[in-house]
């Protein structure tokens, strides 16, 4: 199922992590490991945030992406499923169908 996965890190944890430089390395390795289709990084409500999206296989991998990103910044998380148009368009379909 494709993922999103939000990654909202506090100011001095990020700090932190960029003076250390396991900022960049832990972010790196996010993405490299979830062999991600895309990767945004912005300032969301004044903090550092990414916003990853990834075909997540099992829900049993949630503890293996998250726990290095509690752990290594202290960051909140949001993890959704989305769509892409495409997968709008199939499921509109299907909900017409069953209306």
């Amino acid at each position: 199922m494709r993922m999103m996965l939000r990654i909202t890190i506090p100011t001095e944890d990020g700090n932190r992590a960029i003076k250390d430089g396991s900022l960049p390395k832990l972010l790196e390795a996010t993405v490299r490991n979830l062999k991600s289709e895309a990767a945004y990084f912005v300032a969301e409500g004044g903090l550092r945030s990414a916003m990853i999206f990834f075909d997540m296989q099992n829900a049993s991998d949630i503890p293996g992406i998250v726990e290095p990103l509690f752990m290594g910044f202290n960051a909140e998380i949001d993890l959704l499923p989305v769509m892409n148009a495409d997968d709008l368009k199939k499921g509109l379909d299907s909900a017409m169908k069953a209306m």
